[in-house]
């Protein structure tokens, strides 16, 4: 397994639809694994393969609970069913460190993907699977949760983030 590294807004490869997954091989699980492993390295909860500049619809969540030790879905080509409801809650993303904001998504979902023995799998939800899924599944459509946002918050964000971008670059020049 390899820690990958975690793109940050503003790489245009965020900003891209990535594709299906057509055939799980072992590719694909070399690449849920690493994605996990990338996950966990970054403290994060959640990780779609776009993240990591994959053009694959693949995403790992760490659905642990106190009670669930341990429990990550490895989830190939997700997408939401169905969804009800209204909450508004604070996220925050690994390509947008440092930066949290509230964002209304259905408070209810359900949930269609394909586990890494190719079975077709369901499950609703309507605590933090709903929420989290949600989240990366945007990711795979080329949506960061700074879209989500009212137009003056996305774009005083944006431009915070393309400045520091940029000092960033200007740093690695010297």
């Amino acid at each position: 397994m390899a820690v990958l590294q975690v793109l940050k807004v503003p790489d245009p490869f965020l900003k891209k639809r990535v594709k299906a997954v057509e055939k799980i091989d072992s590719e694909i699980l070399k690449i849920l694994d690493d994605m996990a492993e990338t996950m966990y390295y970054s403290n994060g909860i959640g990780l779609a393969a776009s993240q990591v500049g994959i053009d694959k619809r693949l995403v790992v969540i760490d659905f642990s609970t106190e009670e669930r030790k341990m429990v990550l879905l490895k989830l190939i080509n997700p997408e939401i069913v169905s969804g009800e409801g209204e909450l508004v809650m604070e996220e925050g993303c690994l390509s947008v460190p440092e930066i949290r904001d509230e964002v209304k998504r259905y408070k209810w979902v359900k949930l269609r993907y394909l586990d890494i023995d190719g079975n077709i799998k369901e499950v609703e939800d309507e605590g933090f699977l709903a929420r989290v899924v949600q989240h990366e599944i945007d990711h795979l459509d080329g949506i960061v949760f700074l879209d989500r946002l009212s137009p003056l918050k996305k774009a005083l964000y944006y431009r915070r983030l393309k400045k520091e971008a940029k000092r960033r670059m200007n740093e690695l020049k010297m």
